[in-house]
């Protein structure tokens, strides 16, 4: 039975890094990945991951240091000071903020899509955010019963997408490959690998058992490579990279990587369910984040979730987002590319060698054992690719 016990720890945590790392940046990947092809795509895939699963390792080295039930800006403040706290505060609400537009905007061009009327962007976003602000207003309870539906849809489209598209694949497509494009998807890959600030939650889950949790990281963070890497090979094996309604035009015109299935497909099932799943994974990962920056706002605000207050603060999440996301229409790739190099790349790239560093080497910290070999070198590489990740995201945005 304990090994039964231990084993469902292990499992529950990989699922729980698994289900905080799927959601909206897998519509995006295969749009912001195409101009390089399969195979370069490929390699930053995995590059990614394991620069993701590094710096989680870190976080995860920083909590050990903290008192139980420590959240993410708290140990920023107690390792960085009063500075590294209001970085953190202002950089969530940066990734909150971005997050939300790109999610109102591209559940907007998906309900446009199910609905199959003439209807306008304006009114699709609208009717998103109309459907779904209740059931945050309402809180938790509400979320995670819905989310449970959006979850079984997420598996249940993805199953069936890879059993009736396989068909439809071409090879010939899979062998288009521009290496040096493959750098610009690294944005979009930073906010589709993001599961770190859950690590505060899965050390209080698994009990602090460094070597469970260590495989927890692994698995979870594995378990979405792999799902990401089959649907990349899916989508670039079916939808050409160059020409009309090719994925390029489809990054330009801020479209997801389902919209252009419908030109390359002879059979409508695919689209359908190909648009069902991006419906399912969109609102899966939306609602939750919609709730966390509800109660993101409550906290930093010291409000009480009650009464007026509850009704401004859900205004307010879901408001200011729809307002840019109706004032720039197809923003959705461009939100997400902020969100991944900006703010995840600071968050979830630069600040946890900086963290680790400041323990390790000035304070001294001495309760937990380095849970990333490689000592200050490694800890320089890490600081240097989100550097370049930070830069290139900045100057891909001014040009």
């Amino acid at each position: 039975m304990r090994i039964i016990h231990s084993m469902g720890h292990l499992l529950g945590g990989s699922l729980l890094i698994a289900g905080t790392t799927i959601g909206v940046g897998m519509l995006a990947m295969p749009v912001a990945t195409a101009p390089a092809g399969f195979v370069p795509s490929a390699f930053i895939y995995i590059l990614c991951w394991l620069f993701m699963l590094a710096t989680g390792l870190l976080i995860f080295e920083a909590n050990l240091w903290m008192p139980k039930d420590t959240s993410f800006i708290s140990m920023a403040s107690k390792i960085l000071g009063r500075p590294g706290k209001v970085i953190f505060w202002l950089m969530y609400l940066f990734l909150f903020l971005t997050l939300m537009v790109a999610h109102l905007d591209g559940g907007a061009n998906i309900i446009h899509s199910i609905i199959g009327l003439p209807i306008s962007h304006f009114t699709s976003a609208i009717i998103y955010a109309i459907v779904f602000a209740p059931v945050v207003y309402l809180g938790a309870h509400s979320v995670d019963r819905l989310n449970m539906i959006l979850i079984s849809g997420v598996i249940l489209c993805y199953l069936t997408f890879i059993g009736v598209s396989v068909g439809s694949i071409n090879t010939k497509l899979l062998s288009y490959a521009k290496w040096t494009q493959a750098w610009y998807a690294l944005p979009i890959l930073f906010t589709a690998f993001s599961y770190q600030v859950i690590i505060p939650t899965l050390v209080t889950y698994m009990k602090r058992n460094i070597p469970k949790i260590r495989l927890a990281l692994f698995w979870g963070t594995l378990i979405p490579f792999v799902i990401y890497l089959i649907w990349e090979f899916l989508i670039l094996g079916i939808i050409p990279v160059e020409g009309t309604n090719g994925l390029i035009e489809a990054g330009k015109l801020g479209k997801n990587a389902v919209e252009p299935l419908r030109h390359y497909v002879q059979s409508p099932i695919i689209f359908d369910i190909g648009k069902y799943f991006a419906f399912f994974a969109l609102t899966t990962s939306f609602i939750p984040l919609a709730l966390a920056f509800f109660d993101f706002l409550a906290d930093g605000l010291k409000w009480h979730k009650k009464g007026t207050k509850r009704l401004i603060l859900c205004l307010c999440v879901f408001g200011i987002p729809l307002v840019i996301a109706l004032k720039y229409p197809q923003i959705f790739i461009v939100a997400l590319g902020y969100a991944g190099g900006i703010s995840c790349a600071f968050l979830f790239g630069l600040m946890p060698p900086l963290l680790v560093w400041v323990g390790r080497y000035i304070k001294k910290l001495p309760e937990a054992s380095p849970q990333l070999p490689g000592g200050k070198a490694m800890l320089l590489l890490l600081i240097a690719f989100s550097f370049i990740v930070l830069i290139g995201e900045i100057l891909q945005q001014v040009a």
